[in-house]
């Protein structure tokens, strides 16, 4: 399985956790970047083949070499959830050696019809997690998703415990950013959220996010408060992940850190703007209802784009009918 970026990697593992489950005789070996190895570690059954894009694997006679390194581990099946050039190359190269295999349709029509501003057709599609359970359908494979495995919570290291305290308080994960701007909750109404979670003592709000700028963003955001701290920067990716297990909600944009929670067993509360639900990428094991998104009434384009890389004029604005208030009213029922 050849896989991008981390929501995508992210959407898979709790896939993956169900088949070994419920296969536990079958092997899976995951062919991922090696910075997402962490997302697979203590799952059984499974390795982890490390995908080499800059030199090894690098072009077609790249995925040539790693076909031949793969083909080397006694590969019976490859299901392709990723359906891009590259894991098409290597999955025709399987076919062509007499090998089993399965590619994910992603819905690209019902996409299209969901997000086109004429003739709309507004609906719920398959989600990912069920699109993926359909290519081991295809091998033979089929899965039950509705009883969910989850890891246990990591035990958090000192360094961790070092930044955060060891109070007992409940622990609240924000992620406030996102890949492209028309998912992102504006930055004014989402300190507020901040403010009015930070009145709780008994909440400790946990800042997650990346890069130079953003990492400036969250400290002026947790510099006035004593109970919220900026974690972006401070932590190596796999404590990151440790610590997220550990949340009690996970407050995130349409990201990755969604996914990522929701793969640990996180309760995970999300903002929409230019995206949306229906489109199949909802976190795993999230409801609906845990989802707010921009009013259709005001912006009836929405959802305008699958991924939030399309601008649409007069659409700005659109996330500031998700009022801070129903986002803390609804962060606050997950602690309940």
């Amino acid at each position: 399985m050849r896989l991008s970026a981390m929501g995508d990697v992210a959407m898979t593992v709790p896939v993956l956790r169900a088949f070994v489950k419920q296969y536990p005789t079958v092997k899976l070996t995951v062919i991922s970047r090696p910075f997402f190895k962490p997302f697979f570690d203590g799952i059984p059954n499974l390795e982890f083949f490390a995908f080499d894009e800059k030199e090894r694997h690098k072009e077609f006679p790249g995925l040539l070499r790693l076909f031949k390194d793969v083909k080397k581990l006694k590969i019976d099946a490859f299901a392709d959830l990723h359906n891009v050039l590259r894991s098409k190359v290597v999955s025709l190269l399987f076919a062509l050696s007499g090998k089993k295999r399965a590619t994910v349709d992603k819905g690209r029509e019902g996409k299209k019809e969901l997000t086109r501003a004429e003739n709309k057709v507004f609906k719920q599609l398959p989600t990912m997690f069920e699109r993926h359970a359909k290519v081991f359908s295809a091998l033979g494979f089929p899965l039950d998703l509705s009883k969910p495995v989850f890891p246990e919570k990591a035990v958090l290291s000192s360094d961790i415990l070092d930044i955060i305290g060891n109070e007992n308080q409940k622990l609240i994960g924000i992620a406030p950013f996102a890949q492209y701007d028309s998912k992102v909750y504006p930055l004014d109404l989402m300190k507020e959220v901040i403010a009015k979670l930070a009145e709780n003592p008994s909440y400790k709000i946990l800042l997650f996010g990346g890069g130079k700028k953003e990492i400036e963003i969250l400290d002026s955001i947790s510099e006035p408060f004593e109970n919220v701290i900026n974690m972006a920067g401070k932590i190596k990716f796999q404590q990151e992940l440790q610590l997220i297990s550990n949340l009690d909600v996970m407050l995130s944009m349409d990201s990755g850190n969604a996914h990522i929670a929701a793969m640990l067993g996180v309760k995970v509360v999300t903002l929409w703007g230019a995206t949306h639900p229906y489109a199949g990428f909802l976190p795993f094991n999230q409801s609906l209802e845990k989802a707010l998104t921009s009013d259709r009434n005001q912006y009836p384009k929405l959802p305008t784009s699958v991924y939030g890389n399309k601008v649409v004029e007069g659409y700005e604005d659109a996330m500031r009918t998700i009022l801070p208030q129903q986002v803390v009213d609804k962060v606050i029922e997950q602690l309940s």
